[in-house]
């Protein structure tokens, strides 16, 4: 079993994998880098428990051309959601919460939740829900909530306090009792729709818990995992690590966050969002990832029963997301794919139009990390860069294609 860290790659032929063909990754990532569009980036893969490549290209400072390299510690964001799934899924097993839980019944700021009316015009025009919100709901998107990035009026109102996004709230019950203060934009259970649910469900891992989620997942997943550079800020000795964060615009990318000015800077951050507050370098998500390849276990450390990490792992709506999303965009396509507790689920990978098993699962980031599981293929994959939006490049399509086109074998 690897130890992880900066040990060598494994022959990628006694793993399956054409080593011709995995060569095509540097360039493909250097091409980005050449034309302009990302500073740089890394591309980790693993079989069986063992490194089969990893190679980085381009620049963690673009400005001053510094090299990426692989002790960075980048934002994650939104691949924070997968951690804050498991953290939830440790409470379940203890039988300290169960998924049909009505959310009310640990946070009770939640139980005269209103639901705006069809065609409203102000937050003030609801009604109240129907449907009790559940844990399950927040797990899987399905708990009408919404998300800063939402045009529509509820994500402008979620867009102008920064919530789900702001690392200085004055705390996460702070954060979830505005949240629970505005209406639903659906009603509970019946569209799927991108949303703070992640971070309503770090509230709850606080009060069932007893401790806050910082200290939660430390305790309790960081250093079981030896994940010793993830957490909710970069502290002073590690800011040298800590890259710039670039925004995609015409024909390039601007600088938008240098590390400097962080918000993510230590001593600044009083709130943990479980949505997508964690930073870490692309090792430590390597042995998160491999936990979940591992059926909940890692290099002795059991997180998760593998019982309770399939039924993580698996689809949870009736159908593909397609079948039930909104129009407002998400980390993931929407047809052939579904989604789980920790992520999207590949379910027809023809119908995607994706290069991928039936199984797959995993979940990306805002500045354009990503990552996925492969059952199948017992294998996972990540991608760091340090881009905004996620979108700006059709890098994660065209790393699994890549990565498909050089597994060969067993």
């Amino acid at each position: 079993m690897s130890q992880f860290g900066n040990d060598p790659v494994r022959d990628p032929v006694s793993l399956g994998f054409d080593k011709t063909r995995l060569a095509r990754l540097k360039p493909w990532m250097q091409r980005y880098t050449d034309s302009g569009r990302w500073p740089g980036g890394a591309v980790l893969i693993a079989r069986h428990g063992e490194l089969a490549f990893f190679d980085c290209a381009g620049y963690a400072d673009a400005e001053i051309k510094r090299p990426w390299s692989r002790d960075l510690i980048a934002r994650i964001y939104s691949m924070t959601k997968p951690v804050t799934a498991v953290a939830l899924m440790m409470l379940y097993e203890e039988a300290r919460v169960h998924l049909d839980d009505p959310v009310e019944a640990y946070l009770p700021e939640f139980k005269t939740q209103q639901i705006l009316i069809p065609g409203a015009t102000s937050l003030d025009q609801t009604v109240p829900v129907k449907t009790k919100m559940t844990i399950h709901q927040l797990l899987t998107h399905t708990s009408g909530l919404s998300l800063f990035t939402n045009p529509r009026l509820l994500g402008e109102a979620y867009a102008k306090e920064s919530l789900g996004l702001n690392f200085a709230y004055g705390g996460l019950n702070k954060m979830v009792g505005r949240i629970a203060e505005l209406p639903l934009e659906w009603e509970p259970g019946t569209r799927w729709q991108y949303s703070v649910g992640s971070d309503v469900i770090g509230r709850i891992v606080e009060v069932v818990s007893g401790i806050t989620l910082d200290k939660y997942f430390a305790t309790k997943i960081f250093e079981p995992l030896g994940m010793t550079d993830t957490g909710f800020s970069v502290p002073d000795s590690g800011i040298s690590r800590f890259p710039p964060l670039y925004k995609a615009a015409a024909g390039g990318m601007n600088l938008y966050e240098p590390p400097e000015v962080s918000a993510w800077r230590q001593g600044k951050v009083d709130t943990f969002c479980g949505g997508g507050g964690l930073v870490g370098t692309i090792d430590d998500y390597w042995r998160f990832a491999e936990m979940l390849r591992g059926g909940g276990e890692r290099g002795g450390e059991r997180i998760l029963s593998p019982g309770t990490l399939r039924l993580a792992a698996c689809n949870h709506l009736p159908g593909d997301l397609a079948s039930m999303a909104t129009e407002v965009w998400a980390e993931t396509q929407f047809d052939g794919v579904g989604f789980g507790l920790l992520g999207s689920v590949v379910l027809n990978p023809a119908k995607a139009q994706i290069s991928a098993q039936v199984g797959d699962y995993g979940w990306g980031g805002a500045a354009g990390t990503f990552f996925w599981v492969s059952p199948v293929d017992d294998m996972v994959v990540i991608l760091f860069t340090q881009l905004l939006p996620s979108s700006a490049i059709p890098v994660r399509k065209e790393l699994r294609a890549l990565v498909h086109g050089a597994l060969t074998g067993e």
